[in-house]
């Protein structure tokens, strides 16, 4: 006799989130929170899970990059988000270093 159970999960797709703060941009390289590397348009976030996209607008100028996370951060006060180095490029906010932002999840 087979005692054999079968379970499915219902994948139900994740509200649109969107918010504004500062964000910063890091680079280097070594290993991330996630196992990954430092790429050229991924991200830290807090709590976002590791390979969600999300949609970076830099508010000063309108420019926009997505990225994916694979680490976790930022660790300082009042940021909400540390972008990769290249992502910083394409959101024109290299040179000033930090900027203020929307982040939306894609």
């Amino acid at each position: 006799m087979c005692a054999c159970l079968s379970v499915s999960f219902l994948s139900l797709p994740v509200q649109a989130q969107s918010w504004s703060g500062k964000a910063s941009y890091y680079s280097g390289s070594g290993r991330t929170a996630s196992g990954g590397h430092v790429g050229a348009m991924t991200a830290a976030h807090k709590w976002l899970p590791f390979g969600s996209k999300v949609r970076v607008t830099n508010l000063s100028n309108g420019r926009s990059a997505v990225v994916t996370i694979n680490d976790r951060g930022p660790f300082v006060r009042g940021r909400i988000i540390d972008v990769s180095k290249g992502a910083a490029g394409v959101l024109g906010m290299r040179h000033a270093g930090v900027a203020r932002v929307r982040v939306s999840t894609l």
